[in-house]
């Protein structure tokens, strides 16, 4: 938990109520600051052989390879996220440096078909100056990919971490920046407050992961600067279980998805839709399933947030849903919440037509696989969506209606590396991690090399 004193961020930790750290908010002048030397490195930065910028990061990220234990204690200090969680956060933070290490030096442009006697060239350039502002739920991996994917393709970068995990933020972002030039890496601290300012800065690029009410913000305010808005914005994932499937099978997979890390991941599964057929037996398995979690997650990231799930879960109730195990706010310190199945959830309820961000199951029964589908699609966020089925029409139907930007089929939490998807809707814009991440963080160039006459 995160309290604001005196122009400063007071850290709690979600399991004690402890003080664990206190972090100094920039000013805007601080912030103005950071920007205008990330503007006067920028031009050098661009310059540099990308050969060299991908020997930098690869630096970057052996350094916190050797800081990686000290990130995933801070990080669960700050969050409450278990402490081998936050390590499996820091070792993919550390490959994902060394695939844009990589990746970056053969980043490339194309050439064009013209003329006999000229080059028609698109050519990728940095951007400029990139504004990355980055969660709490995963700090050092999606800060990895962001500043990583700047970096290495000439960008400077101004980082703001989450005001929930300033000290695990600043911490990676300080390893990163020591194996850079000076004014390549400028950090930040502060709220909300501190990231608008920076939205609205003179930078070329804003970067941001969290609340989707926060990416309409930073929309509107790069629509009067000009810069380029690069946003992954929640998301009210469903999973749909298909008639024939095996139930318990089904019913891990949805544990899996809706309770992994207290329900605090982007792609987390916030809604389940049911076939009929094999309701009964999946939601008994899967109040199993929420009973044997309970002692496996952590707490949520402060006594806010939990107020924000369960107040999601108690408009459920008090609209007629039943809660077969969770649905309480227990007694003692912290912010703790526990796995919470609910039946009998229809689509106007919060719980189900908003993001929850909780680990908390809801299970709407549909009498067939097209319903399940149309539910699903009925839904203004577009991140991601799980479908399990042994029907392989029914999957290939499923990957072509779902309006989202990832579709798994059989896997809550599938996928090869380097994948990357654009989210829709009020979930954001643009490519998140992969070879595409690049592009966006580089503008091309149309050259039309022709000789001159000679002279007659």
């Amino acid at each position: 938990m995160t309290v604001l004193e005196n122009r400063e961020l007071t850290v709690l930790d979600p399991r004690t109520d402890e003080v664990v750290g206190r972090v100094p908010i920039a000013t805007p002048e601080r912030c103005d600051e950071a920007v205008a030397s990330a503007r006067r490195a920028a031009s050098d930065w661009a310059r540099t052989p990308a050969a060299e910028r991908g020997a930098a990061l690869h630096a970057a990220a052996a350094a916190v390879r050797e800081a990686a234990d000290e990130l995933a204690a801070l990080n669960s200090r700050e969050t409450g996220k278990p402490v081998e969680d936050a390590r499996g956060g820091v070792d993919a933070g550390i490959g994902t440096l060394v695939q844009y290490a990589e990746l970056g030096p053969v980043h490339r442009g194309r050439s064009l078909h013209g003329a006999w006697d000229a080059a028609d060239l698109m050519v990728p350039e940095p951007r400029g100056v990139v504004a990355v502002l980055t969660p709490w739920n995963d700090p050092v991996a999606v800060a990895a990919g962001l500043i990583g994917a700047a970096v290495v393709t000439g960008n400077t970068v101004v980082h703001k971490p989450s005001e929930r995990c300033p000290q695990t933020g600043r911490r990676f972002a300080e390893l990163v920046a020591a194996a850079l030039p000076p004014g390549v890496l400028e950090i930040v601290d502060g709220d909300g407050a501190v990231g608008a300012r920076l939205a609205s800065a003179p930078v070329d690029v804003v970067a941001h992961v969290g609340s989707s009410a926060t990416g309409r913000a930073i929309t509107e305010a790069c629509a009067r600067t000009g810069a380029r808005p690069l946003l992954e914005n929640g998301g009210n994932d469903p999973l749909i279980v298909d008639a024939g499937v095996d139930p318990g099978w089904a019913a891990a997979q949805a544990a899996l998805g809706a309770f992994a890390n207290a329900g605090q991941i982007c792609v987390s599964v916030e809604r389940i839709f049911v076939h009929a057929a094999e309701a009964d037996a999946f939601i008994e398995a899967l109040v199993g399933e929420a009973r044997q979690w309970a002692d496996r997650i952590g707490p949520l990231v402060d006594r806010a947030h939990r107020e924000h799930v369960h107040g999601h879960v108690q408009g459920a109730l008090d609209a007629g849903a039943h809660a077969l195990t969770g649905g309480a706010i227990p007694g003692g310190p912290g912010a703790f919440y526990p796995p919470t199945v609910l039946i009998g959830c229809v689509p106007a309820m919060a719980v189900m037509s908003e993001e929850t961000f909780g680990p908390v199951a809801p299970v709407r029964v549909v009498r067939d696989f097209p319903t399940a589908l149309q539910e699903a699609s009925a839904d203004r966020y577009g991140l991601a969506a799980t479908v399990l089925t042994s029907d392989m029409e029914h999957a290939q139907r499923a990957w072509r209606e779902l309006p989202v930007g990832t579709v798994k089929v059989n896997n809550v939490f599938g996928g090869a590396p380097g994948g990357a998807s654009q989210p829709r809707g009020d979930s954001g814009s643009g490519f998140g991690f992969g070879p595409e991440l690049l592009d966006e963080m580089t503008a091309v160039k149309v050259v039309h090399l022709a000789p001159a006459p000679r002279p007659t």
